[in-house]
């Protein structure tokens, strides 16, 4: 859709949220719930979206630093938030605008791509929903079964209100040159004093323009976030939406109901995974492969038949197939676990490659440090990457061993098939296949008597 752009809505403050950060900054699963939003968007309208930004902006552009952003220094309604992009989407050579709510995290592309098939041909068109329990959600109003207008519920009676339950959804097409037409015959006479972008379907009708409303039903995908208790609800839904299609396409889930797998993240049929545990962000959890229960893994990838061990944390780290994680590992960013290497319990690796068959299976730390196929990390050793000013690596060769509480200090190199004798401190280079002992000569002593 080269001739559409998208505008996503998010200078509101929030007031129910009761919260510093701006509504659109709450999380479901890991992920702000405007970060849902602009992943519905990105496979129709790649970059050629913009985000309306006011109360924080700074935080909105700190959390998306590479979107393109509209600031709404007042925020006076939605109206005034289209007025504030208007000039930036023409002058950009579009044609028409797609505009969003940032507050729906449930929005999809699927919902999306079926808006703009409907919508397309009408000068306006927005979203509608039927529901049960309307509340504060704008009525639809019809003449002769074509809409006419769109009334807040503030500015609504007590009929209207208790009658009608088609309400907007907060989803319009509109036409640029029809904005640019009317907009500036939008007005702030209503209760809430601001300007509304759903006046334009009055002034569209009555203008002799083409106004549709696409009935959306009852589709859950199109509504927002007001509140605490809305954002939890929600939260909840997106989570048994997303374990529903693991189990369809094959996924084994053990206590399904404490399984919260992020719906950016990719899990393959035939991986298992046990709750609770939380598979977040872009994570990937290959066929095969196993996540047992109080595991958390962020942005990472698992391989086929790899095991994630309990309590074991990964954030931005690669397990390659056959690997073994944990128990009570943690995995930070730039980790990587070679096929069918072991890393055992309260071992931490940071921006740190275990090679294949590689193995540190207690009590270690190692940062910055590229370790050989089939090498032997002993308990208790670490390396000393960082001098106060800055980091340095440690490399260890293949089939190399380093025996219990020993320290590496960086940069230093241990060959291939050396050994370095436990309780050693290292701070010169190890030559390939050569013994190593940095420690004082012990001393028996008498013991002194009180």
């Amino acid at each position: 859709m080269a001739d559409t752009a998208a505008l996503v809505l998010a200078a509101g403050k929030g007031t129910r949220m009761r919260s510093d950060r701006p509504k659109v900054l709450q999380t479901l699963l890991g992920e702000h719930m405007l970060s849902y939003v602009l992943a519905a968007l990105r496979p129709h309208f790649g970059e050629n979206v913009w985000i309306v930004a006011g109360h924080q902006a700074r935080m909105l552009q700190t959390a998306f630093p590479g979107a393109r952003f509209v600031l709404q220094g007042e925020q006076l309604g939605t109206g005034h938030a289209l007025m504030q992009a208007l000039p930036t989407l023409i002058g950009a050579g579009f044609e028409r605008v797609l505009v969003v709510n940032g507050d729906a995290p449930l929005l999809s592309g699927d919902v999306v791509r079926a808006f703009l098939e409907q919508a397309l041909g009408a000068d306006l068109a927005f979203a509608t929903l039927e529901l049960d329990a309307p509340g504060a959600y704008g009525r639809v109003l019809r003449e002769a079964g074509r809409p006419c207008a769109v009334l807040e519920a503030k500015d609504c009676d007590a009929a209207t209100l208790e009658r009608n339950h088609e309400v907007n959804a907060g989803m319009y097409l509109i036409s640029l040159s029809l904005a640019a037409a009317l907009l500036p015959r939008v007005t702030r006479a209503n209760k809430s004093g601001e300007y509304y972008i759903t006046d334009l379907v009055a002034l569209a009708a009555g203008g002799g323009y083409s106004v549709e409303a696409v009935e959306c039903g009852r589709d859950e995908s199109l509504l927002g976030v007001n509140s605490p208790a809305e954002l939890a609800w929600m939260e909840e839904l997106l989570r048994r939406r997303v374990t529903d299609e693991l189990l369809l396409k094959g996924v084994l889930l053990h206590a399904p109901d404490m399984v919260r797998v992020c719906p950016l993240a990719r899990v393959d049929s035939g991986a298992e995974l046990t709750g609770p545990c939380e598979i977040l962000g872009e994570s990937e959890i290959r066929r095969g492969a196993s996540v047992a229960s109080h595991c958390v893994v962020h942005d990472s990838v698992i391989g086929e038949d790899a095991q994630v061990r309990h309590f074991s944390h990964l954030d931005g780290a690669r397990v390659d197939a056959g690997a073994i994680v944990g128990p009570f590992a943690r995995l930070r960013p730039g980790a990587v676990l070679e096929q069918a290497s072991h890393v055992g319990n309260f071992v931490e690796l940071k921006n740190a490659r275990l090679g294949a068959g590689a193995k540190a299976n207690h009590l270690t730390y190692l940062g910055d440090a590229d370790v050989g196929p089939g090498a032997n990390i002993g308990a208790g050793t670490i390396t000393c990457n960082y001098d106060g000013r800055a980091k340095h690596r440690t490399k260890i060769g293949e089939k190399a061993f380093i025996g219990s509480n020993t320290a590496l200090v960086a940069p230093v190199d241990v060959g291939a098939g050396s050994l370095v004798g436990a309780g050693s401190v290292i701070t010169r280079d190890v030559g390939e296949g050569e013994l190593a002992i940095a420690r004082a000569r012990q001393k028996n002593l008498p013991r002194q008597k009180k």
